[in-house]
């Protein structure tokens, strides 16, 4: 039985497992991808550079020995160091690869969690497939490392699905570049993932390209950064409900402009076209093998589409947790938005404790269900952005850790209690000193 089961092997489950390592819980990861492979950097990611500034520790806790300057400067030399703009998407996976091998983390690949079942006693069921066998395991506490779909999975449009598979797919696919050449290509969407997207078509060969754009003007300011400081990173999850809605919900509306080198990287092609104020509105598959797109304004044709579109959370899509995803409370199972600021994707992102645990819709429905923790994007609105961005992974992962470490002294406290009275290692031997009378004149009458 483990004490602790990390599902998710990427930035945010290494993090955690270094922390509670340090803490003197060996937790074990379980990630269903190839050794080195786990996360989104060296599969479906097609940025260049990340967007978050080379100086940011990310998951070193602390640890000077374990940043990626650290690391990069071992290679490169501190002038190599001087001489770095933006961190290269790989040299951040290698970062990644390292920092797991630097640690001694238990990461076991190519374990796929098929099931996590909560029990009545607090255990937690797994069921995982390995190339060779299902195994079952038992673990006191699991925690969901899942990432930015982590409790459901790319989001498209209904009217996506008239199109013939061949036809179109979703920027988080793993875009391969015979998918493009040659091609006019489509782009649904203007936030970092389609301007990556369409810099992948561009640079395998497409004819051209047009971003299909919802916004009459694309974002210019990350809003978000206007709070980037420590006291929204400790105090955002002690906000109010009404708080803490505000600020997600503001930052949904203003969304977050694509990265200047990612836009600039389509822009510089030459055969990008940016369709702003173009809603799609209908596609249809057209009887030259190709597509028309309906916007707002227009009737565009293209050869192969892509939906950039985002992430949802949407329960049906992880079929591993259906013995207790239909009992977890929701936002909006108790909580009303302000008028005018109802928001969908908010709604239905899990209301979580104070551990990051997920909490029962009906209290006694689902025992067991607080020993599972969600620590990805959908707990974004109970605690911030600590469970999967760069800048605050050290601090959510601390947090999780701490909280964690509390749960398992807790449950054990007979134990604890007893390890105390039995404990026995003297400090004094006894010839510290010698035994003294008090004089005569001091004895009492």
């Amino acid at each position: 039985m483990l004490d602790v089961a990390i599902i998710g092997g990427g930035m945010a489950g290494l993090a955690l497992a270094a922390e509670l390592r340090h803490l003197g819980v060996a937790a074990v990861i379980f990630d269903q991808s190839p050794a080195g492979f786990e996360g989104p950097w060296a599969t479906t990611a097609r940025m260049e550079t990340l967007r978050s500034p080379k100086q940011l520790t990310g998951p070193a806790l602390g640890l000077p020995a374990l940043t990626f300057r650290a690391w990069y400067e071992a290679q490169f030399g501190a002038d190599g160091w001087a001489a770095l703009d933006k961190i290269p998407r790989l040299q951040w996976a290698e970062y990644l690869r390292w920092y797991r091998k630097a640690l001694a983390l238990d990461v076991r690949n190519e374990h796929r969690v098929s099931r996590v079942a909560p029990r009545t006693d607090g255990l937690v069921e797994l069921d995982i497939m390995t190339p060779g066998q299902t195994r079952f395991m038992l673990a006191r506490h699991v925690v969901l490392a899942t990432g930015r779909d982590g409790l459901g999975g790319p989001w498209v449009p209904d009217f996506a699905r008239q199109l013939p598979d061949h036809l179109w797919t979703h920027s988080a696919a793993g875009l391969q570049d015979d998918w493009f050449e040659g091609k006019r290509v489509a782009v649904i969407g203007g936030g970092a993932s389609a301007m990556d997207s369409a810099a992948t078509a561009l640079e395998a060969g497409a004819q051209r390209v047009d971003l299909l754009i919802r916004r009459a003007e694309l974002p210019r300011v990350n809003k978000g950064k206007g709070v980037g400081n420590p006291g929204m990173v400790h105090g955002y999850w002690r906000l109010p409900d009404i708080w803490k809605w505000r600020i997600r919900h503001y930052l949904n509306r203003q969304q977050v402009p694509p990265p200047r080198g990612s836009t600039l990287r389509v822009s510089r092609s030459g055969r990008a076209r940016f369709l702003l104020d173009n809603p799609v509105l209908a596609v249809e598959a057209n009887p030259a093998g190709g597509v028309w797109l309906q916007t707002s304004k227009a009737r565009v044709e293209a050869d192969f589409v892509v939906f950039a579109t985002g992430f949802r959370t949407d329960f049906e899509l992880r079929p591993e947790f259906a013995p207790f995803s239909s009992h977890i409370r929701v936002w909006q199972d108790r909580f009303e938005a302000p008028e005018g600021e109802a928001d969908s994707e908010l709604a239905v992102l899990p209301d979580l404790g104070n551990c990051f645990e997920f909490q029962e819709k009906t209290p006694g429905a689902c025992p067991g269900l607080n020993h599972i923790h969600c620590f990805s994007y959908p707990a974004a609105l109970s605690y911030g952005a600590v469970s999967g961005d760069i800048p605050a992974i050290s601090e959510g992962s601390k947090r999780l850790a701490h909280a964690l470490i509390g749960l398992l002294f807790n449950e054990d406290i007979a134990l604890h209690f007893e390890s105390m009275r039995s404990y026995a290692e003297p400090e004094l031997l006894g010839d510290e000193w010698v035994a003294s009378e008090p004089g005569t004149e001091e004895l009492c009458p």
